[in-house]
């Protein structure tokens, strides 16, 4: 009978044993699980975020956001490609939790969102059929026909002008067609010119041999930085991401990205 009892007890201990095992099992595991972080992004932006010839997802942008995920722990950085109109809804509607898209810091967007420290400088010029010599500034496009993207940074820049001048600039919107599509239709004249970033602008044109150029003095230059959403999800996100766009320059890491993407180092100080 003492036989019995020392071996119910003995049983019953193990159960407890192995219970407290399974939970603690659980909890490692829980506590060791990824979340999934999604970046929104376009796919035909070069050298920013395009897709290569082994129909890969690369680019300065994309790298970048490599390099952030390699030192944020616990995350994992997915990217979700989509047009530049949908990228935004994207982020408004929790299907992404960032944007890396060469977005510039404006007013009008810190209103609505949380920007990170700034990762790049952006330089607007203005875009021209190739031997075309009547326009070399924004004054010279008063009275012609400007391509413009919907919401872009550089589309709100013509847009200010038009706002404090009598003689406008006509813009031709498109919510549908990328930088190249644009860049082409300047080439084949249906367009008088088109207000972009030159390192996009020249890798297009290598790219796709377009007879475009750029002219006149750079308009203006932006920060580039990351988007988050505006609540408590997004600035816990832009203080940790933050602190690694800082590690990253310091370290030289965007410089070399820059050098290799762009052939220059546009890093903000």
């Amino acid at each position: 009978m003492k036989k019995m009892v020392l071996f119910v007890a003995l049983m019953m201990i193990t159960g407890v044993t192995m219970l407290f095992a399974a939970g603690c099992s659980s909890d490692n595991t829980a506590s060791t699980q990824v979340k999934t972080l999604y970046v929104g992004t376009q796919n035909d932006y070069p050298p920013f975020a395009f897709v290569d010839k082994n129909n890969q997802l690369t680019g300065f942008d994309i790298e970048v956001i490599k390099e952030i995920e390699k030192r944020l722990p616990g995350y994992k950085l997915e990217f979700q490609p989509a047009p530049w109109d949908s990228i935004f809804l994207s982020l408004d509607s929790g299907k992404t939790q960032i944007i890396a898209d060469e977005i510039a810091v404006n007013p009008e967007r810190e209103k609505k969102y949380l920007f990170s420290e700034p990762y790049f400088n952006a330089e607007s010029v203005i875009i021209v059929k190739k031997g075309r010599t009547d326009i070399k500034s924004l004054d010279d496009l008063q009275g012609k026909n400007v391509a413009a993207s919907v919401g872009d940074s550089y589309t709100q820049l013509l847009e200010e002008y038009n706002a404090k001048h009598t003689k406008k600039i006509n813009l031709k919107y498109s919510s549908t067609g990328g930088p190249a599509d644009v860049l082409q239709d300047v080439a084949s004249g249906r367009v008088d010119a088109y207000v972009n970033d030159p390192v996009m602008t020249k890798a297009t044109i290598k790219q796709l041999g377009l007879a475009v150029e750029i002219v006149g003095v750079p308009v203006e230059t932006d920060n580039i930085a990351l988007l988050f959403t505006k609540d408590a999800n997004g600035e816990a996100l832009k203080a940790q991401i933050d602190q690694i766009i800082k590690q990253l320059k310091a370290d030289g890491t965007l410089k070399n990205l820059s050098l290799k993407w762009t052939e220059g180092e546009y890093i903000p100080q």
